[in-house]
């Protein structure tokens, strides 16, 4: 049956290290695809275009706010149709869903593809710790005005979606985001049954 694991984690948790990481590993040693779904990633491709949208989209980003729902679960879904070839792949989502609307379409879209094995993995990472990382890589929207308003975006919506979640039995991983990235990337092939 085709995994799907679901991350979340302060912004600057490591997560897109951490997929990379997976992703590399089921390659090499499991010859196995995985599809990395991630709309931070496409709105920051969308906003290096020019465009109306485009410019609504990079103030919003600028703002360190969330997209508007509809642009938000339309990224998520072109990336799936996109990337989601094969229904055995492995499929990591990072990002999405980030509010309790957004947790029914995603819902939604996994009973279309046939995804009842469902994971949650949650890297655990203080807010200290976060905001230094982000100081550290240097990201063009990462001002500290956004990095103030995406943590309280985080609590005042992720959260909440994370909870949701939780409530629908799905299998929930905590990880110790603050060790080595060797440490974080064992702990989690281990919690994931993957070595």
């Amino acid at each position: 049956m085709p995994k799907t694991y679901v991350f979340f984690g302060n912004v600057g948790a490591g997560k897109g290290t951490q997929i990379a990481l997976l992703t590399q590993f089921l390659k090499e040693r499991h010859e196995q695809n995985a599809v990395y779904v991630y709309p931070g990633s496409e709105f920051r491709t969308l906003v290096s275009q020019e465009g109306y949208t485009n410019s609504l989209v990079k103030k919003t980003l600028d703002q360190g706010i969330l997209q508007p729902n509809f642009i938000t679960n339309w990224v998520f879904t072109n990336a799936l149709v996109k990337n989601l070839q094969n229904p055995g792949d492995y499929l990591f989502v990072d990002g999405y869903p980030r509010n309790l609307e957004q947790v029914d379409v995603f819902e939604s879209a996994m009973h279309f593809y046939g995804r009842d094995a469902i994971e949650l993995v949650y890297i655990d990472v203080s807010k200290e710790e976060a905001v230094r990382r982000m100081k550290l890589r240097a990201r063009s929207d990462d001002t500290e005005d956004a990095i103030a308003t995406r943590f309280e975006v985080y609590e005042k919506d992720v959260l909440p979606a994370l909870k949701k979640m939780e409530k629908h039995n799905y299998k929930v991983h905590h990880i110790n985001g603050e060790q080595s990235v060797d440490g974080v990337q064992s702990e989690l092939l281990h919690a994931l049954g993957l070595q």
